[in-house]
């Protein structure tokens, strides 16, 4: 998740808005590029091909070790889909003994193998599976269950029971033979889920109240829903307490909280209340924070081509997480200017940001941090930017030149820009999960 950037002589580069930024490494610039990435997804300023392309390039410099504890973390840790089976292709193409494990590790769902195997064959043409990717496909088949595989088992261009003749899975036991069977000769139970009821022409209501009932509608699948069951006229009592519950949010990413608020704003009390309540076990930071929010044009952009978020509703989030673990803390909206923001709470303060006024032509690093030195009083244990790293500064407000507040200095990067700001003496971290939080608590603990 982290890359701790230290001085050196790598050469000085550019952000896409011309501010000089330090050089990194293959291996920092490969984590940047993969831990906030929506593979496949155009940037404000990159196209999502290039974004690709650099990672395969960026991958094959950096040792396979590296590569494949990456893809193990960007898959299990912060829940990204693709980009971890862009890495694998990688280890697929080095070989080597332990791809296959890395493999099953780093597939979690069913649909996972049909899109790897999808994946090899668009940059492999005609060419057969290697050894190890056979021997991680066999293994990752054993991991799931009837309801797993059929819930995944599409009819796309490769298909499930493709890649299972191709790997030559053999399977763990006599129940997981019998499954296999299933899957050749297309016998799986048709899973209970929303989607099959639904376009089997099942009443909306009545399946929505029924699959929250048996606790058999996933946390996502809630999210995602919920304007969906207002419309249907579903049980507001039944559907605020499942979001309460939080069963099965292990994986969900903070901004999908603002996202269904954004979409059903009658259970926005509800969802500010399931993403508080999620944090109330988080190791706290202790003493003075100081977090810079960007909230300039490019930040205004969509998460990905399909998603009404935008970085700024990442940043939001994040910015009520460590409000929430912070002991103190002021908060600044930075653009064309610099705002102090007042210390709200949830979706209070995603609208104070948003309405900050400091303007969008793009995030100015060392004024703001000359403006937070003024109007902060006390020592500062830390400083936080939130940002996509596209700095405009230049000359004396470049952004290397950006005022060093506190003891510890960060800047969070939801972006996956080839060149951001946050290199030198700050700390720099990519993603917009909550596991952010842990690392500042793990790493202050460490070097304290």
């Amino acid at each position: 998740m982290v890359s701790i950037n230290k001085k050196s002589k790598l050469p000085i580069e550019y952000t896409h808005e011309g501010a000089t930024v330090r050089g990194i490494t293959d291996v920092q610039r490969l984590r940047r590029s993969v831990l906030a990435n929506l593979l496949w997804e155009n940037n404000f300023y990159e196209d999502g091909v290039d974004n690709a392309a650099r990672i395969v390039d960026l991958a094959s410099k950096v040792k396979p070790e590296v590569v494949s504890d990456l893809a193990i973390e960007a898959r299990t840790v912060h829940g990204l889909r693709h980009v971890p089976l862009l890495l694998l292709l990688d280890l697929i193409k080095r070989g080597g003994t332990g791809v296959a494990s890395t493999i099953a590790t780093t597939i979690t769902r069913p649909d996972e193998i049909t899109e790897l195997a999808a994946l090899y064959w668009k940059f492999n043409p005609n060419k057969d599976f290697s050894a190890q990717l056979k021997k991680g496909f066999a293994s990752a088949f054993n991991k799931f269950d009837e309801y797993q595989l059929a819930k995944y088992n599409r009819d796309g261009d490769v298909k499930l029971r493709d890649v299972l003749f191709l790997s030559h899975a053999k399977p763990k036991d006599a129940f997981q033979a019998t499954l296999f069977d299933k899957l050749i000769n297309g016998e799986l139970a048709t899973p209970d889920t929303w989607e099959t009821n639904l376009s089997g022409g099942a009443d909306k209501k009545e399946t929505f109240e029924r699959l929250i009932s048996e606790g058999k509608l996933g946390y996502m699948a809630l999210l995602r829903n919920l304007c969906n069951m207002e419309i249907a006229g579903v049980d507001r009592k039944l559907v605020r307490e499942a979001i309460r519950e939080r069963k099965g949010s292990k994986y969900v990413l903070p901004f999908r909280y603002l996202a269904a608020a954004k979409a059903a704003p009658t259970y926005t009390g509800d969802l500010e209340e399931a993403l508080l309540g999620s944090l109330e076990q988080a190791p706290k930071l202790k003493g003075k924070t100081v977090l810079i929010v960007d909230v300039s044009g490019s930040m205004q952009s969509s998460l990905s081509d399909r998603s009404d978020m935008s970085r700024e509703d990442a940043a939001s989030s994040l910015a009520i997480i460590l409000r929430e673990v912070s002991e103190d803390i002021d908060i600044y909206a930075n653009g064309n200017r610099t705002v102090k923001i007042k210390n709200l709470r949830g979706v209070a303060l995603r609208d104070a940001i948003k309405n900050s006024g400091a303007g969008y032509d793009g995030i100015t690093l060392t004024p703001a941090t000359k403006f937070a030195k003024v109007h902060t009083s006390g020592p500062i244990e830390r400083v936080v930017v939130i940002t996509d790293g596209q700095d405009t500064g230049h000359g004396d407000n470049a952004p290397h030149k950006a005022l060093l507040l506190g003891k510890r200095n960060y800047i969070i990067n939801v972006a996956a820009y080839k060149n951001g700001v946050g290199y030198g003496p700050w700390n720099e971290i990519d993603g917009f999960s909550e596991s952010i939080i842990k690392y500042l608590v793990g790493y202050e603990e460490e070097f304290s």
